[in-house]
């Protein structure tokens, strides 16, 4: 529907059950990421196992809090990955290593700041907007009074946790189609 990529799974989750209904959710995603995007993505309601998955994530240190950071971590790591590829002569094979969470409160400017970096980094970053305002993720991540309106989880492990308890939410109900 967007141009992405065949996704594949973190390997983590790749033989779960859930795994060909989520495949199969991310590539026929409905909405657009702003009105005028080509970019579609899956909505979420912030439910009780996708808070403990992120928060679970945060407690991890796997949470980068900001499209500023998000975009100076990936840019760094694509770099890297460039160099690796280059010396071993073998260019990696593509698998979703990193998920972008967006509230849906944001600005146009804002999202399709976030649209160009989920287009330069396609091959291995995924993005969710969740049904909520930045203050409410905030709190529920960072406590009372902090807002955060993008967050990019960073490992493979939790970045299988979040999308497992977002397939289930998917598989729940039709919302994220």
């Amino acid at each position: 529907m967007d141009g992405h990529p065949p996704y594949r799974l973190p390997k983590t989750i790749a033989s779960d059950p859930r795994a060909q209904p989520l495949l199969r959710a991310l590539a026929n995603a409905p909405h657009r990421l702003w009105p005028g995007s080509p970019l579609h993505l899956l909505e979420a309601d912030l439910s009780e196992p996708l808070r403990e998955a992120l928060l679970g994530a945060h407690r991890a240190g796997r949470v980068v809090r900001s499209l500023e950071k998000a975009q100076a971590v990936l840019s760094a790591e694509a770099h890297g990955q460039r160099l690796v590829d280059r010396r071993s002569g073998t260019p990696r094979g593509t698998r979703i290593s990193r998920l972008l969470v967006l509230t849906n409160d944001g600005a146009e400017r804002f999202y399709r700041q976030a649209e160009s970096l989920l287009k330069s980094h396609a091959s291995r970053l995924v993005g969710v907007r969740l049904k909520v305002d930045a203050e409410t993720l905030g709190e529920a991540l960072f406590g009372r009074g902090r807002t955060a309106r993008l967050l990019m989880i960073e490992h493979k492990t939790a970045v299988g946790a979040i999308l497992l308890a977002l397939a289930d939410q998917w598989m729940d109900s039709d919302d994220g189609q």
